[in-house]
């Protein structure tokens, strides 16, 4: 039987962040099993995402927390690496890594950071892969990475508590290519970057790069993240375009359910249009459950 998961995703609002921990320990105490935390360094109203998580991880139990997606380009991939497995360390095994090859260029070059090409940001994402898996073989010499990202000689270390998942934020077919070839997992961009209407293909994208690379497609996590609301009546969904869903809890989980069957999804992040307590008491009470039992438990 399929082992679904189901999370939310809170943005770390500078401003809020004690809101951001309290929904994080509901989260954890209504039984989700994912806390994604978007990360915008460049943003002025966000709070640091790897602080965030830090605070997240020690004030839950079971949540398993990741960067959604970590911004690469101002984040070098090193530091990255030792960060994740320290923060692993810390939650016992409670963290994961998921990575972008970049967005916001202008705000992330107004930070300091490189302003590349398409073509540069992909190449620099399978680098620091590289680099990172390097870096978590304690007791090793890592030598890894290439021309935009490399360690020459380092210590390797720490390795973390248990196998990090490095999920890619993919979106065209070169980055999910190289999610299949070497990523750990396909966190799908909300619809707003991919519309709906593109992630069958994105998925056998995914697949097909995993199977020419003799991987088992089946290994790789496939997230679906959805914007939407939780209503108390039924609404009229259609998953087209970035169209936000907004229905009841039974309407929310046979959307899942056909994610998970007709797409291969077999992970769902909630991103609400309102963040809240209500929001996410009906996502965890209410649409989980309901979806778990169209999905078989």
């Amino acid at each position: 039987m399929m082992d679904y998961r189901f999370g939310v995703q809170l943005a770390p609002v500078a401003a809020g962040l004690d809101g951001v921990r309290a929904l994080a320990a509901l989260a954890d105490a209504d039984g989700l099993d994912l806390l994604g935390v978007q990360d915008h360094p460049y943003a002025a109203d966000l709070g640091d995402t790897m602080a965030v998580i830090a605070t997240v991880l020690a004030g839950t139990e079971r949540l398993r927390v990741f960067p959604d997606v970590a911004s690469l380009p101002l984040r070098g991939p090193a530091v990255l690496a030792k960060q994740a497995a320290t923060l692993d360390l810390l939650s016992g095994g409670r963290f994961e890594l998921a990575l972008g090859a970049g967005a916001f260029w202008p705000a992330i070059a107004a930070m300091g950071g490189p302003d590349r090409t398409a073509g540069d940001a992909l190449r620099a994402l399978e680098e620091a892969i590289d680099v990172i898996r390097a870096m978590w073989r304690q007791g090793e010499t890592a030598r890894a990475g290439g021309e935009h990202y490399a360690v020459r000689g380092v210590h390797a270390g720490p390795a973390p508590a248990h196998p990090v998942g490095i999920w890619i934020g993919a979106v065209g077919p070169k980055a999910l290519a190289l999610t299949g070839r070497a990523g750990d997992g396909w966190a799908a961009p909300i619809p707003h970057y991919l519309p709906y209407e593109k992630w069958r293909g994105a998925q056998d994208t995914v697949t097909r790069a995993a199977e020419d690379a003799g991987r088992d497609p089946s290994a790789i996590t496939r997230i679906a993240q959805l914007v939407g609301d939780v209503t108390e009546a039924p609404g009229t969904v259609r998953l087209q375009g970035e169209e936000p869903i907004r229905t009841d809890a039974a309407g929310w989980a046979h959307v899942i359910a056909d994610l998970a069957t007709g797409t291969g999804f077999d992970a769902f992040v909630y991103w609400p249009e309102n963040t809240g307590e209500t929001q996410l008491r009906r996502w965890a009470r209410e649409v989980v459950p309901a979806a778990r039992e169209l999905l078989g438990g």
